[in-house]
């Protein structure tokens, strides 16, 4: 019995030693090169994005151009050298004009545009009628042509101080011509002219994809055609 208590007096007496904490360990190099990882991925993910919105642009841009220059091509046949289609349409002055009205009597100039929603549309004509003077000594009447209604294009005339009355076209003579699907619009016109002599024969026609022809270089090429036409 004695020996038992000396036993458990000793372990009594034995000291304690608290089991140190773990220190805080820092993240290992695996998690760092996760966390580098996964950062790459999300980087190379943004820049395969962005190419993919990059070609898809330049594939729509060469889609585009392309649909323009069949359009412009239509089906392969030229107009210039050919009668030009007849036509009879109210103009915004509440007139009526034929193409008949010009036979025999003067080349006119056919502008067929996208009309009041496209403001360089409107500005060509005004530009035209600054070179009105011009246009009278090459005995050239300009003719504008659009799809719009009267209303609408009138207000776009006042906008920018145009005078010169537009034929209002419901699109049978814009097709007949060929001028549709050349601009933004496949329904509608690009910015094209198109130049009939007074013996009602086609002889000149371009679109100008730019939206805009100068009106000192558009006389030089009107007056070249009807010279080759003498």
């Amino acid at each position: 019995m004695s020996h038992d208590r000396r036993e458990n007096k000793v372990a009594s007496h034995r000291p304690y030693h608290p089991k140190a904490s773990r220190p805080l360990s820092s993240p290992s190099s695996r998690d760092t090169a996760s966390a580098r990882g996964s950062a790459g991925t999300t980087l190379i993910g943004i820049v395969t994005v962005l190419a993919v919105v990059i070609i898809a642009g330049i594939i729509f841009a060469i889609v585009l151009n392309t649909h323009r220059n069949a359009s412009a091509k239509e089906d392969g046949t030229s107009l210039i050298g050919t009668q030009a289609p007849g036509f009879s349409l109210k103009s915004t002055d509440g007139q009526r004009v034929s193409l008949k009205d010009f036979k025999g009597k003067k080349p006119v100039l056919l502008y067929f545009s996208e009309g009041a929603g496209c403001q360089a549309c409107i500005v060509q004509m005004a530009s035209i009628e600054q070179e009105a003077a011009q246009f009278k000594q090459a005995n050239i009447t300009v003719v504008p042509i659009v799809m719009d209604s009267r209303e609408t294009i009138k207000q776009a005339m006042k906008q920018y101080g145009v005078v010169t009355p537009f034929l209002l076209d419901d699109g049978t003579v814009s097709s007949a011509y060929k001028t549709l699907g050349k601009g933004m619009h496949s329904d509608l016109p690009g910015h094209e002219f198109i130049l009939v002599d007074k013996q009602g024969v086609i002889r000149w026609d371009k679109n100008y994809q730019n939206m805009w022809a100068q009106p000192a270089d558009l006389l030089k090429q009107l007056r070249t055609a009807l010279k080759s036409d003498d």
